[in-house]
This record gives C-alpha cells, sequence and structure tokens, in this order.
C-alpha cells in the first residue's frame, strides 16, 4: 500500500487543534498513521513549531503527537502543574488520552525533567526517551538568562516588560535556522502578555525538585537519549553530563551548536533521534528492537 504523502507541520499547526486532557485544553498537532509511536513536548519558550524543520523526516519514520505542554506555547495553564514533578504525571494522561501505547518521549529543554520524573514513576509506559538542553544538574549549572529567572524573587518586572520583547530577544540566538514567519508569530502569540511571566514558576521549581529528580535517576530504566549543544550557554553541557553518568541506560551525543539545537542543527537532531527509534535505544538494553523482550522485559 503506497503511504500518503506527509504533511508539513505548517500544514497541520497553523490553525491550532486542541483536546481537553483532564480538564486541560492542550494545544497538539498529530501526523499520521505508523507503527512507532512518538509524544514530542514543545520545549520553551516556543510551541510545537519548534518541530517544523524535524517533522517531515520524523513523520516519515512514527506516528506524531507533538503538544504544548500546560502553560506553555498556546495550552492552557493550571498552576498546580507548574513543576517537572507534576508535569511528569500529566504527560502520562496525555499520551493516555491520544491512546499512545507505548511511545517513544521527544522532550527537550523543559521536557527533560518532567519527562524523566515520569520515566522513574512509570517504567513501563513508555518505550524510550529523547532529552537535552533541560537543566538537571545538583547544583544547578545555568546560564542567563535561564538563571536569571530561576532565581527571580518578584515576577512583576517580567509581566510589566510582557512576553513578546522576551521570546523575541530569545529566538535571536538561533544562529543557523531562519525560523518561518509562521512559526515566530506563533511563538511570540504564545507568551503575549504575562504569560510568559506566568512559565517561570516551572523553572523556579528546579531549585527543590531537580534533588529529588537526581535521587531518582539511577532507577530509570527507560532508555535515555540525551542530546545536547556542545556551544550551549545557557544550559551548559555539564547538565547532559550529569544526567549521562547517572542515568543506567543513556547514551550522549553532542552537536555542534548552541541552545535551539533542534532547530539550528535540526537535520543532525533528527537523524540521531530516527537512529534512536530505529535500534539505538534497544541496544541500551541489549535487546532486539521489536522481539518479544522489547521494552517489557524490565516490567
Amino acid at each position: 500500500m503506497t503511504r500518503r504523502p506527509i504533511q508539513p507541520l505548517s500544514d497541520i499547526a497553523t490553525t491550532p487543534r486542541f483536546r481537553t486532557v483532564d480538564g486541560v485544553s492542550i494545544r497538539f498537532a498529530e501526523s499520521g498513521p505508523r507503527t512507532t509511536e512518538a509524544l514530542l513536548l514543545s520545549p520553551w519558550p516556543e510551541s510545537v513549531f519548534a518541530y517544523e524543520p524535524t517533522w517531515t523526516q520524523l513523520a516519515e519514520h512514527a506516528h506524531l503527537v507533538a503538544i504544548d505542554l500546560p502553560g506553555f506555547g498556546r495550552s492552557e495553564r493550571r498552576d498546580a502543574l507548574m513543576s517537572p514533578r507534576a508535569m511528569g504525571e500529566f504527560i502520562l494522561r496525555v499520551a493516555d488520552a491520544f491512546r499512545l501505547e507505548n511511545p517513544h518521549v521527544v522532550g527537550p529543554d523543559i521536557g527533560t525533567s518532567a519527562a524523566l520524573f515520569a520515566a522513574a514513576a512509570h517504567p513501563s509506559r513508555f518505550r524510550s526517551l529523547v532529552v537535552g538542553s533541560g537543566a538537571a544538574a545538583v547544583p544547578i549549572q545555568l546560564g542567563d538568562p535561564l538563571r536569571e529567572w530561576v532565581f527571580a524573587h518578584d515576577l512583576e518586572p517580567y509581566r510589566r516588560i510582557g512576553g513578546r520583547p522576551i521570546v523575541e530577544r530569545a529566538i535571536r540566538t538561533l544562529q543557523q535556522y531562519a525560523l518561518t514567519d509562521t512559526a515566530r508569530e506563533d511563538y511570540l502569540r504564545s507568551y503575549e502578555g504575562d504569560r510568559f511571566a506566568e512559565t517561570i514558576r516551572y523553572a523556579q521549581a528546579y531549585t527543590t525538585e531537580l534533588e529529588i529528580l537526581r535521587d531518582l535517576l539511577p532507577h530509570v530504566r527507560t532508555p535515555v537519549q540525551i542530546i545536547a549543544g556542545r556551544r550551549d550557554a545557557v544550559v551548559p553541557l555539564v547538565n547532559a553530563e550529569f544526567l549521562h553518568d547517572r542515568l543506567p541506560h543513556s547514551e550522549l551525543r553532542v552537536v555542534d551548536a548552541v541552545h535551539f539545537i533542534w532547530e539550528d542543527a535540526a537535520d543532525e537532531y533528527a537523524t540521531l533521534v530516527q537512529a534512536w527509534w530505529a535500534g539505538g535505544y534497544a541496544r541500551r538494553l541489549n535487546i532486539v528492537p521489536g522481539s518479544a523482550l522489547d521494552w517489557r522485559h524490565w516490567v
């Protein structure tokens, strides 16, 4: 049977689609059916359009469901979910809502800690994780402006500034990739007004929750691929190395880029993810992909 052509993300996501999950309106984009399934978590301060340069390549190999996490992108905020640990539990509910039985999860940036909390609590739920470019090290090792946001005592200055100029400044750090006009406007609209200021609360939870996550990492049974930018000054490479040193079934891939590696190094990022899905994750467990032992053997 001939496969249908893959729709570019710009065709799918320009008009936002929403699904209510546990009472929260979640923005999502979805590709066509494939045997393999993957749940993609959008990074901060972006949206599902962060996957625009990798979408077609990844959709060749998996049924993709990309979401804006609650409070981020175009999704509704619920204050009780604005921490990595709580967000990790919500990721489970998203997978259930979209009937993703055993998906891979791609969670760069803010998705890193949330995905790891989810995998630690539910070891058989996800086939694998792809994380990186997210805070992880204890004590906290971050560069500005993220470090400034994490330790800010007052969010009012960010409310006064508004989200648009802050996001504009962030996306200007892209070095190799030129955002489409659609993606740029989506990022800006996603955090306008006080929406960006309210997302800072999530990052401020790092001060307590990364210590909890540190103690869980050696017990995470899910295979984890960590992709990080060698020249990332916002989330330095030490965060990826911290994870790799503690996760028992992990591999670390370092690309020559700054923070937004899923865009600035899109081709390399997609190639690494594809290879991981094609069998790299299973080699971390010394099993054959798709065999009877695949993922269920450690439950």
